[in-house]
């Protein structure tokens, strides 16, 4: 990454394989070389990646630091919006984001309710679906709630807060949008994006006009000029959307199907020292829970950083210093990967899952020495 200013515009670049990526820093209260990384996807739809430094997905932070951008992001929400609020997260990247989004706001709001997008059904009715058209994985499902009252808030929200690690064109907000209002949320009336970087200059708003509202951290814009002569990757077959050979419990959903408080329930009886080099580790979508665990393994002295598999696929260089390639834990049959966390690199390494622990690929677990935390709750 390559740093340069012009007037108060900050500029980087990195040089991917297939083009040089540009983007101009417009507005932001932190340093964006703490904030994010560059990235070149294995992904013939687009070619570049924007990775957070301050979500836990591709690379790890400590949950503290998370925390306080969750709060950052939350506070700059419109305060007077409309209520039931629906707020949304994004799957898979953002599905912790949004959580973390969601407990802020609930501080100040007691009319709110949380729900994630899916790529892994739990056998309940399906609301909506729609479109990730750049991503690895396009499809997205919107469960309804089976409980009552998150049903009943969800399908009466006058707000919807979409939140996302970042956004490039605005596009998948939109689609989003027109999929729940398809669907039958007809008495939206404020819709805002939440995102840590955003780069879609203004293009939700230019979308749907005055009703909607864009909060990031930091806002941009972004140019990539593409290597013609470049190959373009041949991408693994990760975009499967299916129950596999581990079903969901829909009793133990913490997301899918609604939420409105958070359930601190995973490795409850965990001891660690003080000063202990912990990494705790989310599971493709599985990350609030073990988010909160990791939360109050620092809360008890330990040296915690927090980390999530993924299914996206992501060439070495630039962000990506190391990378673990393995199975699924939900029986689909995918590859998933670790970034940024290399052997030795912890004294303890807890991998999370909301699938039994036969689940977990032993590739994963005799690669990092790790220790499996089943969600049993």
């Amino acid at each position: 990454m390559n740093n340069g200013t012009t007037a108060d515009v900050q500029t980087l670049q990195a040089e991917l394989t297939r083009g040089r990526l540009e983007v101009r820093i417009e507005q932001t209260d932190v340093d964006p070389n703490s904030l994010f990384g560059f990235a070149e996807r294995c992904n013939p739809k687009r070619a570049f990646l924007f990775v957070s430094k301050v979500l836990g997905r591709h690379i790890p932070a400590r949950p503290s630091v998370i925390s306080e951008n969750f709060d950052k992001l939350a506070a700059q929400i419109p305060e007077d919006l409309p209520g039931p609020v629906l707020v949304m997260g994004m799957a898979e990247t953002a599905v912790g984001l949004g959580a973390g989004v969601h407990r802020a706001l609930s501080r100040t709001r007691t009319d709110s309710v949380y729900i994630v997008s899916t790529r892994h059904p739990v056998g309940t009715e399906i609301f909506a679906r729609f479109e990730e058209e750049h991503s690895h994985a396009s499809a997205h499902l919107v469960h309804l709630p089976v409980d009552l009252n998150a049903r009943e808030m969800m399908l009466n929200a006058r707000s919807l807060v979409m939140v996302d690690d970042e956004a490039s064109t605005g596009r998948t907000f939109v689609n989003l949008h027109k999929s729940l209002v398809d669907a039958g949320l007809t008495q939206i009336e404020r819709v805002v994006t939440a995102t840590l970087t955003d780069w879609s200059s203004g293009a939700v708003i230019k979308s749907m006009g005055a009703t909607a509202v864009q909060v990031s951290l930091l806002e941009g814009s972004y140019a990539f000029h593409t290597n013609h002569d470049a190959k373009l990757p041949e991408m693994p077959k990760v975009g499967t959307v299916a129950a596999g050979e581990w079903p969901i419990h829909a009793e133990r959903d913490w997301g899918r199907l609604g939420v409105r408080g958070d359930k601190d329930t995973l490795g409850l009886d965990l001891v660690v020292s003080p000063g202990e080099r912990v990494l705790v580790v989310g599971n493709s979508e599985f990350v609030w829970r073990p988010f909160l665990l990791a939360e109050r393994l620092e809360r008890a002295g330990a040296d915690v950083h927090f980390s999530s598999t993924t299914r996206s696929p992501i060439a070495l260089g630039h962000a990506i210093k190391h990378a673990l390639s393995f199975s699924d834990s939900y029986g689909l049959a995918i590859p998933n990967f670790l970034y940024n966390v290399a052997p030795g690199q912890f004294d303890r390494v807890l991998i999370c899952s909301e699938t039994p622990s036969d689940a977990v690929d032993k590739t994963l677990i005799q690669a990092l020495n790790a220790e499996v935390i089943v969600d049993a709750s």
